[in-house]
């Protein structure tokens, strides 16, 4: 895989100011187009690997509203939840942005190979680990922080209490960005981290928060207007 450029965390990631870059990975590895960290605000869409069908479907509608807003959507490169929001962006003719847990050279899962190849055709993939480098569980929650920290708001879109995701949520909580979680996972009394996040700022995502987020967003118009997916 060819790797665009690999840049310094100020050069890739402009916007940062001093506390966000005291936590920030010192070079990110960029493969594809750079300039989609600069174009556009850029949302997150996270979750579980083991999705249910409706999390698919729910994952699938608000990316596809989001990219059909100019809104880029940012994800993992997960089985689940991360899958199907990279596939549904760019699907709606938006743009995605793929965080890896691996050096770039390396596809976590295998299974999504073909999807990293057409992520770097035409959108970006992002690694904070050098080509080479050994690829270990750890990568993963640095992998989360790395999400929060370049995008503008995280959706959690489906997550049990012991799920990876809630590393980004925790983050984005701790960045100041915006959280929103699922409204269904504050229906799930099984579920504890719903409650607890909420304690500290995160926000249900109902239809009407979600329309509000539209209106908040810097966002670039397309033709169609989005559907609200709720």
């Amino acid at each position: 895989m060819t790797i665009t450029r690999s840049l310094d965390v100020e050069q890739a990631l402009w916007k940062l100011n001093d506390a966000e870059l005291a936590h920030a990975p010192k070079r990110l590895h960029l493969a594809g187009d750079p300039t989609l960290l600069k174009c556009a605000p850029c949302v997150s869409v996270v979750g579980s690997r083991r999705a249910t069908v409706q999390g698919i479907d729910r994952a699938c509608g608000i990316a596809s509203a989001l990219a059909a807003r100019g809104v880029i959507v940012v994800s993992g490169l997960a089985e689940g939840i991360d899958t199907a929001a990279h596939v549904a962006a760019m699907d709606a003719g938006g743009r995605t942005i793929a965080v890896l847990g691996t050096p770039l050279d390396v596809c976590y899962p295998a299974s999504n190979r073909a999807l990293l190849a057409r992520i770097v055709e035409a959108h970006l993939a992002i690694s904070q680990f050098e080509s080479g480098a050994r690829p270990g569980p750890k990568g993963f929650p640095l992998r989360n922080r790395t999400m929060a920290l370049i995008s503008d708001v995280t959706i959690v879109v489906e997550a049990k209490d012991d799920s990876g995701s809630l590393h980004q949520a925790w983050e984005a909580l701790r960045l100041g960005r915006r959280l929103f979680l699922a409204a269904s996972l504050f229906e799930d009394r099984s579920l504890t981290f719903p409650r607890e996040l909420a304690h500290y700022g995160a926000e249900a995502l109902t239809r009407d928060a979600f329309a509000a987020l539209f209106e908040q967003l810097p966002v670039i118009p397309r033709d169609e207007p989005a559907e609200i997916p709720f």
